[in-house]
């Protein structure tokens, strides 16, 4: 049997990983976050497909893709959080568990970067934890899909 698919999607900017205000987001690259979720995923017995996009139309049709084809999503929706309504409706239309994620504390930000859209849509959300929230979104999807077995 295949090891369930979970879809990693990333927003905006997240490409400038290791350059863009590495006091926030860290001086890792994006490249060493696919690393390390893959390496994580790995050790869990699921598979990864790993994206980033700064178009908003992409990460919907990515996220319309994820219906039949992935078992989970985790998704860090960058500056679209606080704007995409589209975004939201569409995760709102998986039957799948969603995890959003963010490398920063968004409570501890700017006032307009409290509200996320995607909260409404998703089952959890981790942030302030850096690329761990990552590793830690890989892991509560793996539980909660054994769960579901």
């Amino acid at each position: 049997m295949a090891a369930p698919l979970i879809l990693v999607l990333n927003g905006p900017n997240l490409n400038m990983l290791g350059l863009r205000e590495p006091e926030i987001y860290g001086t890792g690259t994006l490249d060493d976050l696919e690393t390390l979720c893959a390496e994580t995923a790995e050790g869990l017995g699921v598979s990864i497909d790993f994206r980033q996009s700064n178009l908003e139309g992409e990460l919907i049709s990515w996220v319309q893709e994820a219906r039949g084809r992935a078992a989970g999503l985790i998704i860090n929706p960058a500056g679209y959080s606080h704007t995409s309504v589209a975004l939201m409706d569409a995760i709102q239309t998986l039957d799948i568990p969603v995890i959003e994620v963010h490398l920063s504390n968004i409570h501890q930000r700017e006032s307009f970067r409290h509200h996320s859209y995607v909260s409404h849509a998703a089952d959890g959300v981790i942030c302030g934890l850096g690329f761990a929230g990552y590793r830690l979104a890989l892991i509560a999807l793996s539980d909660i899909l054994e769960e579901d077995q």
